[in-house]
């Protein structure tokens, strides 16, 4: 199985942690950690954050959390803008 890796956002409910969106990131382990260290946020997590990033893999296909990254709304926006100008680079990049 090839390992894969993801970012996973997530959002703190009464129930936990609940997924609101992944964007998975390819095979690439060095352009993975690259596009991860470009995004906002604070690496100090504690039980009264709500907005959490994880960056992961999969590894024999099953998850693995390399790190965790907590935001608040608008650092998820420019989160989300980063990630998606970056996957639409790589994407291109590839075609050609």
């Amino acid at each position: 199985m090839q390992t894969v890796f993801y970012i996973e956002i997530s959002i703190q409910t009464t129930e936990g942690p609940q997924r609101i969106g992944r964007f998975e990131l390819g095979a690439d382990r060095d352009a993975a950690t690259q596009l991860f260290q470009k995004l906002k946020g604070s690496a100090e997590v504690n039980e009264k954050d709500m907005l959490y990033i994880g960056f992961m893999e999969t590894v024999k296909g099953l998850p693995v959390n390399i790190e965790v990254l907590t935001c608040d709304l608008q650092e998820l926006g420019t989160n989300t803008m980063l990630i998606t100008q970056e996957l639409f680079r790589l994407a291109n990049l590839k075609v050609r």
